[in-house]
């Protein structure tokens, strides 16, 4: 780890993330939020309005930077330009934090646009946190990342999940993102325990949880798609209250939405479950 990143510090507080769909609500200033995360790549642009509307958000709000394309997984290391745009922005908004995937998505011509799976091995350990230095010591801080939703497995798996994120916070000094709706997610398609994946985490490296719908499994298809596009679904509430348990500190809760974007009101209760469900599991005996 770049001896120029600092640890980062505990945020808790509950937010949503900025969509166009809701950029007028969130100019009057009365969204009951304490935070808003934004897609990296849609403001990593030379002006414009979006970036004009997140500057004004920013006077009022913390951010959290949340990048898809960082690929962090690729073996030919990582797009020196993406990292290049990517410093500006954070320079420009001095986000909370930045966060990015676990996960691959491009090779040296070709950007998928889908957050693609990796092999658990030590070699893609390595090639991981190679990167995640490297984009460190660009960014000049420390980095988030969020643990993906799973529909596969490769045969020449050497660890499990929790495992491979373990070993790579231990190497880089990065923290985590514990999205609890992917982890229901690959529990089910896998078969694992999400109790045991929960344990087996650094949980003091959890800065952020992320809770979201998925499109469960049905007759045709016996795996679970995690969507982002429907109200999270009562095991998943579960899940949190659990993970909030086993957590040393509380961190930033979010609520995610990327499609089927419901009234800012729909999310706002939902992210008022979150809060209650925080204070019933947190608050003294």
């Amino acid at each position: 780890m770049s001896p120029q990143t600092n640890p980062i510090a505990p945020f808790s507080g509950f937010g949503l993330g900025l969509r166009r769909t809701h950029y007028e609500d969130f100019l009057r200033g009365d969204v009951p939020v304490d935070f808003v995360e934004v897609i990296s790549e849609n403001y990593m642009i030379e002006g414009g309005r979006q970036m004009r509307i997140l500057e004004e958000v920013r006077e009022r709000l913390p951010v959290i930077i949340h990048g898809v394309s960082m690929s962090i997984g690729s073996a030919r290391g990582l797009d020196q330009d993406y990292l290049a745009k990517l410093k500006i922005l954070e320079q420009r908004i001095e986000p909370l934090w930045v966060s990015d995937h676990l996960c691959w998505t491009r090779n040296s011509a070709h950007n998928s646009h889908d957050l693609l799976p990796l092999p658990l091995t030590q070699e893609a350990l390595q090639a991981v946190c190679d990167n995640i230095d490297h984009a460190q010591n660009v960014l000049g801080r420390a980095m988030v990342f969020e643990n993906p939703s799973s529909y596969l497995t490769f045969p020449e798996d050497e660890m499990s999940e929790w495992e491979f994120l373990t070993e790579m916070t231990k190497a880089t000094a990065c923290y985590l993102l514990l999205d609890v709706n992917n982890i229901y997610v690959s529990s089910k398609n896998h078969g694992f325990s999400a109790e045991d994946y929960l344990a087996g985490l650094p949980l003091d490296r959890v800065r952020q949880i992320h809770l979201a719908g998925h499109d469960p499994a049905t007759p045709e298809r016996d795996i679970i798609i995690d969507t982002h596009d429907r109200a999270i679904v009562e095991p998943v509430w579960e899940l949190y209250a659990k993970a909030l348990e086993m957590l040393p500190h509380l961190p930033a809760v979010m609520i995610e939405r990327d499609d089927h974007i419901p009234p800012l009101p729909e999310l706002l209760t939902e992210l008022d479950r979150a809060r209650a469900i925080s204070e019933s599991v947190l608050e003294p005996a």
